[in-house]
C-alpha cells in the first residue's frame, strides 16, 4: 500500500509540474511577444539566427536558474 501511495503522489507531482510548466510557457512566450522576437517559423537566414540566438539565450538563462534554485531547495 504504501508503494501505491509513493506512486500515486509522484504522478500527482509530475502533473502538477506539466501544469505549472504550461502556466510558465504562455508567460514566456508572452514576454518574447513584448519584446518582438519572432515566435513562428523563420522565412530568411537572419530570422534563424536570430531565432537561434533567442533559443541560446534563453536556454543559458534556464540553466542559471535552474542552478540557483537548485542551490536555494538544497539549504
Amino acid at each position: 500500500m504504501g508503494e501505491v501511495r509513493k506512486t500515486v503522489a509522484s504522478s500527482l507531482g509530475a502533473a502538477f509540474g506539466f501544469v505549472i510548466a504550461l502556466v510558465w510557457s504562455n508567460v514566456v512566450l508572452g514576454g518574447l511577444a513584448v519584446a518582438n522576437a519572432p515566435l513562428t517559423a523563420p522565412k530568411d537566414a537572419m530570422g534563424l539566427v536570430v531565432g537561434i540566438v533567442t533559443a541560446l539565450f534563453l536556454t543559458i538563462f534556464m540553466i542559471v536558474l535552474i542552478v540557483f534554485v537548485g542551490r536555494w531547495g538544497g539549504k
